[in-house]
C-alpha cells in the first residue's frame, strides 16, 4: 500500500483535433511512439493524413515538433477544451472492452509506493522523450497505469459508467477495428468522487516506463511546483477491466541464426518446430511455464529453445534476486544468452524491441539477423516483483490494450 496519500488524478484542458480540419479522427491517430514499427509504419501513418499525430511523437527533431504543434494550434487543427476535465476513455473490439480515466497524475517516487515501476529504462530514450516534451511543453500521449479497485460500481467506476451513458465527445474506429470513445467529466461532485476513490490506491506502470522516467526528469529540472509535477496517464481498474498481457520480442540485428544456434549447443535444448509464426507461438505457449523458453527464427525456420543447463544459469544470473526474477524468460535471455553466450550488447544497433511477432519476423526476413519471440509474464508476477522493489529486465512484457495516441493531448501551459 502507499506510504503516503495515494493516486492524485487532476483534470486538465485537453487538446483535441478539430474534426472539421482532418480527414477523420481515425486517420490522425497512431499507436504509442514505441509501438510504431519504423520506418515502414511511421511512413504509412505520415501519409495517412498530413496531420497524423505520428509527426508530433516521432519528429525529425524536437524543434520541428515544437514548430509543428505551434502551427497546428494557430491553424485550429488542435483546439483546447474550454473546461478542465478528467476524461473517460473506452476501447472496444470483439471480446475486448476497456474503460479508464485519462488525467494529469501527480508524480511520485517508487519509494512512496504510489506508482510502481517494474522495468528498467534506457537512458537514450528518456533523453529523446525529454527533449521532445521540453520543446513542445506538452505530454503528447498518456502512459498506461493499472490499479486494483473494488470491482464494484462505486467510486470512480460509478463515475465512469454514468459518463458512458452520455453522448461522447468523440467516437472513432481505427484501422485495426478498435472502437474508441471519449467523454469529459467536469462536474465538481463527480471529480470529488474520483479523487476520494483513487486517494487510497496504488498503480502499476503497465506501459510507458520511459515516459514516466521522462516526467520525473522534467519535474526535477523545475524545483517549484507547477504543471511539470503532473503527467498524462490512463488509469484502468484491472479488477473490472483486466489487461491483456503479451510478450515483447527481440531482433538481434547483427547475429546470424546459424551462429546463434551453434553457440547454444550443449547449453540449452534446441528443437526445430513448425512455422509459420502463429504455430511457433502456439508451441512456445505450450512450453512449461516454470522453464525459460523462447523461439529463435530467421523467418524461414523456427527453433524452440528451453531447458537451460542449471550450471549455466548459476554462473550467469545474479543470485541476490528473488527466484521469480531469476526464472524470468527475459532474465535468462539477457543475463545468460545475450551477455554470456552470444555476447550481444543491449544497444539499439544490436537489439531491437518489437511488440508484434509478425513484424519481428518480417524484419529479419528483409534485413537479416535473428528474431527471438517471447512469452508474456503474468500480471500477478509483475505486480509482486514491483511491490518488492525488484526491477524486471526492460521490455519484459507488454500490457494492453494501449491507448490510441492523438485522441487527447496535454499542453502544460494549459495545466
Amino acid at each position: 500500500m502507499p506510504t503516503s496519500p495515494g493516486l492524485q488524478l487532476r483534470p486538465f484542458r485537453g487538446l483535441r483535433y478539430a474534426p472539421s480540419r482532418v480527414r477523420s479522427l481515425a486517420a490522425v491517430t497512431s499507436p504509442p511512439y514505441d509501438v510504431v514499427v519504423r520506418p515502414e509504419g511511421q511512413h504509412y501513418l505520415e501519409t495517412a493524413d498530413p496531420h497524423n499525430i505520428v509527426r508530433l511523437i516521432l519528429p525529425p527533431s524536437p524543434a520541428a515538433a515544437a514548430e509543428l504543434l505551434d502551427r497546428w494550434l494557430r491553424e485550429g487543427v488542435l483546439v483546447p477544451d474550454e473546461r478542465p476535465a478528467i476524461y473517460v476513455y473506452e476501447q472496444h473490439k470483439d471480446d475486448t472492452f476497456q474503460r479508464g480515466l485519462i488525467g494529469a497524475l501527480k508524480l511520485s517516487e517508487p519509494a512512496e509506493g504510489i506508482v510502481l515501476p517494474h522495468e528498467g529504462v534506457m537512458e537514450h530514450i528518456v533523453l529523446e522523450r525529454a527533449a521532445l516534451m521540453r520543446a513542445t511543453a506538452a505530454n503528447p500521449e498518456p502512459l498506461l497505469l493499472s490499479y486494483a479497485g473494488d470491482g464494484n460500481s462505486t467510486g470512480a467506476t460509478a463515475v465512469i459508467e454514468r459518463a458512458a451513458e452520455q453522448t461522447p465527445l468523440l467516437a472513432t474506429t481505427t484501422e485495426d477495428g478498435v472502437e474508441h470513445r471519449l467523454w469529459a467529466v467536469t462536474d465538481p461532485a463527480e471529480l470529488a468522487a474520483i479523487d476520494a476513490d483513487l486517494s487510497t490506491r496504488q498503480a502499476l506502470i503497465a506501459d510507458g516506463h520511459h515516459r514516466w522516467a521522462t516526467y520525473l526528469r522534467l519535474r526535477d529540472e523545475l524545483p517549484d511546483p507547477g504543471p511539470w509535477n503532473y503527467g498524462l496517464v490512463l488509469l484502468v481498474d484491472t479488477a473490472r477491466y483486466p489487461l491483456q498481457v503479451k510478450g515483447i520480442h527481440r531482433v538481434l540485428n547483427q547475429l546470424p541464426p546459424a551462429t546463434a544456434l551453434t553457440a547454444l549447443d550443449g547449453l540449452l535444448r534446441v528443437r526445430e518446430i513448425n512455422g509459420p509464426v502463429e504455430h511457433a507461438l502456439d508451441a512456445l505457449s505450450a512450453a512449461p511455464a516454470d522453464v525459460p523458453a523462447f523461439v529463435l527464427t530467421d523467418g524461414a525456420t523456427y527453433h524452440l529453445i528451453d531447458r537451460p543447463d542449471p550450471a549455466l544459469l548459476s554462473r550467469t544470473i545474479p543470485a541476490d534476486r528473488p527466484a521469480a526474477w531469476r526464472g524470468l524468460d527475459a532474465t535468462v535471455l539477457h543475463s545468460t544468452l545475450l551477455d554470456h553466450v552470444w555476447k550481444v550488447p543491449d544497444e539499439p544497433a544490436h537489439v531491437g524491441y518489437l511488440h508484434d511477432a509478425e513484424a519481428a519476423v518480417a524484419q529479419v526476413q528483409r534485413h537479416g539477423g535473428t528474431a527471438i519471440l517471447m512469452r508474456p509474464v503474468p500480471e500477478e508476477v509483475v505486480r509482486d516483483l514491483a511491490r518488492a522493489g525488484v526491477t524486471m529486465p526492460r521490455k519484459s512484457t507488454s500490457f494492453g490494450p494501449k491507448p490510441a495516441t492523438g485522441l487527447v493531448l496535454r499542453s502544460l501551459p494549459l495545466g
